[in-house]
């Protein structure tokens, strides 16, 4: 299969791979368990994986730092952007519906059926082939975030320039959609007078973050507008 090819590993039990491709939406209509067991366990691989990556590549960062990194590697961002390197989107079994919504795209579902595959590997292959997959899929990506670490974490960007500029603390307000088994999250931050979002996010946590980030790309110019 062309995804063995581009992750670099060959599964000797196929079930679990296609196990790793079955989206809820797809599981609905037919068959089959859906792929958010195997998410559970990637997840758990992942962020061991990628924390002790970054443990040993960066022996001179603080732990401050290493958290931001991980962080900044592991979230969903990040981790489609590694799912649409490697065409995972294209071999997803989705549900009509979801097919016509471009599910392939979405950023949660990448970032979910990534972490999926990478525990369908550790169950095949063990932990090393795991690691030797996170190794060429997440160096480079490493290496940059290394440089500016916590560049994506916006609350907290968004805090401390809040606090810079003299206006009052971010107060985020949380509204939810949908079904409790597919929720999604949408988030304002109000800023004294200024309101940003509604956000959209998969979770409290990333609607709060996309919030932040419109916060934080407006103070951020008005700033720079003052200065000169």
């Amino acid at each position: 299969m062309k995804l063995e090819e581009n992750i670099g590993y060959r599964f000797t039990d196929l079930e679990l791979l296609s196990d790793a491709l079955r989206h809820r939406s797809w599981c609905s209509e037919n068959e089959g368990d859906s792929n958010e067991r195997l998410e559970f366990l990637g997840d758990a691989v992942l962020g061991t994986l990628i924390a002790k990556k970054i443990f040993t590549d960066f022996p001179y960062k603080p732990e401050g730092d290493l958290a931001k990194i991980r962080s900044d590697v592991v979230s969903s961002n990040s981790l489609a952007e590694v799912a649409r390197e490697i065409h995972l989107g294209e071999m997803l079994a989705l549900s009509p519906a979801e097919e016509s919504a471009e599910g392939r795209q979405k950023e949660s579902i990448l970032a979910d059926s990534f972490e999926a595959l990478l525990g369908a590997v550790f169950l095949d292959g063990g932990i090393d082939k795991a690691e030797l997959i996170v190794e060429r899929l997440f160096s480079d990506k490493i290496s940059l975030t290394a440089l500016e670490p916590g560049s994506t974490d916006y609350k907290t960007r968004l805090q401390e320039l809040t606090v810079k500029i003299s206006e009052p603390s971010p107060v985020y307000l949380i509204e939810t959609d949908g079904p409790d088994h597919e929720k999604s999250f949408f988030a304002t931050v109000k800023i004294g007078a200024e309101s940003f979002g509604p956000a959209y996010g998969a979770s409290k946590k990333k609607a709060e973050q996309a919030a932040a980030n419109l916060a934080y790309s407006f103070f951020e110019i008005k700033e720079k507008g003052e200065e000169k």
